[in-house]
């Protein structure tokens, strides 16, 4: 049955374990520290965890190099500690997706050094080579302005081999049958273990064709993609595959697949592009049309939204305008901005901390089409490092307690500084000072969790945006199986009064009740209702009332 989809309504926490809490003292973050803040987790609300990758690796890409795809680095534990973990989180009923990086090894990885070394070696085409350099070299870096080349000569090899991302990623050759079998055999290893499925990363390079010869536009072998899904459907019948693709709309169900047979999930870029101009501009205008430009898509599928991951803000498909808006509002200073297309920071200093600023921000998020994702740290406003270097300022350990390191860990060097100084210091921000403040960000996380997870018409509903004077009032609705909610968000900074109808046929549209505070609206003689919309203001309404019968629709 369809209502067993348990992405649809989810609400997923992305966590490196190298940042979240070391328990062993050397200034790691491990699985022991993970094990013991899943009560913490499960008291925030969230119901599946997200990790970055875990696996042995060099960690010059913060673990995005990987060097053997079947182990835990000693610096986080053992595969023992993993189970334990995957054991206690479905203790909690709390599920857990890993990333999958297959696009690309460390160049340290046992198949590459084979591949390297011999010509004749099994593992030599596993890889991308070539004889010469290739014409297109200097062309589709993903790091502009750090990366000056696709392609590298090794002298061992003799030949280039081909890197979409750094000179130590070596792609994997992933149109080889071989390869695409081990990334099968990687799926089903971890499915083993606990796991419910995974993020894949960079999946447009994944299922690019890859060679010298390769020109022009991406070439994707989405033939690759229902192999991956049918083999985990066979493996384990609810585990999913979340989609790392900045992609055009048009493009949407190449990706989803119009009979939804190949990936559960995406992250909805275009959204979240439009969601930052939308907070920049006071103008949700835009917002909307990524919207439904973007909601095409099967039954059965689902966008993941968020606000901001673990790398840099892209901001590529925004036009240039919009683009300069949104640095000048959020990353006004060249350091703060990356690869000539995105921010690095995190979200409360972009948005000056102002929790009123960034509550109406994560409302606005939790009320966009589909399943939320959140970023560690980001329920208690940490800010960034800009000392670090490129993506490692917003990849600061998390902050606990007002302790020594923010009882992120008893060790006096760890491996990534934790920020000490200034308004987002430890001694501020962390999450034991929050608990007891009711006021506080953390305490208002948790309640528009609960109340999200109790208006499933959002995860699983149609919407549709109602019409307002105002660019700045976003007000969308959302139905399914007869009941519906409607979110009404403020992006200006002053106040302003609003005069809208819910659109909803019958006396269920005379009166709403607000899901966060139980004050009603009774609609007038004509069923519109007035609405005042306090500044960066938000409101999440059932239609018909909270008494309202739970209808099914019928068909």
């Amino acid at each position: 049955m369809i209502k067993d989809l348990w992405y649809k309504n989810a609400v997923v926490y992305c966590l490196s374990i190298r940042t979240f809490l070391d328990a062993s003292g050397d200034g790691i973050g491990d699985f022991e520290g993970l094990e013991r803040r899943l009560d913490y987790l499960q008291g925030l609300g969230i119901t599946a965890i997200w990790l970055m990758p875990f696996q042995p690796s060099p960690k010059r890409d913060g673990g995005y190099d990987i060097t053997d795809y079947y182990g835990v680095d000693p610096d986080y534990g053992s595969l023992g500690d993993f189970v334990a973990f995957t054991h206690a989180a479905k203790q909690r009923g709390l599920r857990v997706i890993i990333d999958l990086v297959v696009n690309h090894t460390s160049d340290q990885h046992p198949w590459f050094q084979s591949a390297r070394s011999d010509p004749d070696s099994p593992y030599r085409d596993w890889y991308v080579w070539s004889k010469t350099e290739p014409a297109n070299a200097d062309e589709g870096m993903v790091f502009p302005g750090v990366q000056t080349s696709t392609w590298t000569r090794d002298a061992k090899a003799k030949a280039y081999y081909f890197h979409r991302f750094m000179p130590f990623q070596p792609d994997l050759n992933t149109a080889n049958t071989a390869v695409q079998a081990e990334i099968q055999k990687i799926m089903g290893f971890w499915i083993e273990l606990g796991v419910s499925g995974f993020r894949m990363d960079a999946v447009p390079f994944v299922i690019a064709k890859k060679g010298a010869d390769v020109k022009g536009e991406p070439q994707e072998q989405f033939d690759m993609l229902r192999d991956f899904r049918e083999f985990l459907q066979w493996r384990q019948g609810d585990a999913i595959i979340l989609g790392e693709a900045n992609i055009l709309p048009k493009k949407d169900l190449d990706y989803f697949g119009d009979d939804a047979d190949r990936l559960n999930m995406l992250f909805n870029f275009q959204v979240n592009q439009a969601l930052f101009y939308a907070l920049a501009s006071a103008d949700g205008r835009p917002l909307a049309k990524a919207m439904r430009k973007t909601w095409n898509r099967p039954a059965s599928a689902q966008w993941a939204v968020f606000l901001r991951n673990h790398d840099e803000l892209d901001l590529g498909r925004l036009t240039e305008a919009q683009r300069q808006r949104v640095f000048e509002a959020f990353g006004p200073k060249k350091e703060m901005q990356l690869y000539d297309r995105g921010i690095r920071r995190r979200l409360a200093p972009m948005l000056g901390g102002d929790q009123r600023r960034i509550e109406l921000a994560y409302s606005l998020m939790f009320t966009l089409p589909g399943t939320p994702v959140l970023r560690y740290g980001d329920e208690i406003g940490m800010g960034d490092d800009l000392s670090l270097k490129e993506r490692d300022c917003a990849r600061t350990p998390m902050q606990w307690t007002s302790e020594a390191q923010g009882g992120f860990t008893k060790s006096d060097a760890p491996a990534m500084p934790v920020i000490a100084d200034g308004p987002y210091g430890f001694p501020h921000v962390n999450v034991a000072v929050q608990r007891h403040d009711r006021g506080s960000l953390l305490n208002w996380m948790e309640s528009i969790i609960r109340t999200r997870k109790e208006a499933p018409e959002i995860g699983w509903g149609d919407f549709a945006v109602i019409e307002t004077p105002s660019p700045a009032i976003l007000a969308i609705r959302y139905d399914w199986e007869g009941n519906s909610v409607l979110c009404v968000h403020n992006l200006g900074s002053e106040p302003t009064e609003v005069t809208l109808s819910p659109e909803v046929e019958g006396p269920e549209g005379r009166v709403l009740v607000d899901l966060l505070t139980g004050h009603r609206s009774e609609a007038s003689a004509d069923g519109r209702h007035c609405l005042m919309m306090e500044r960066y203001g938000y409101h999440w309404f059932r239609v018909g009332g909270l008494d309202a019968p739970l209808k099914r629709r019928v068909g």
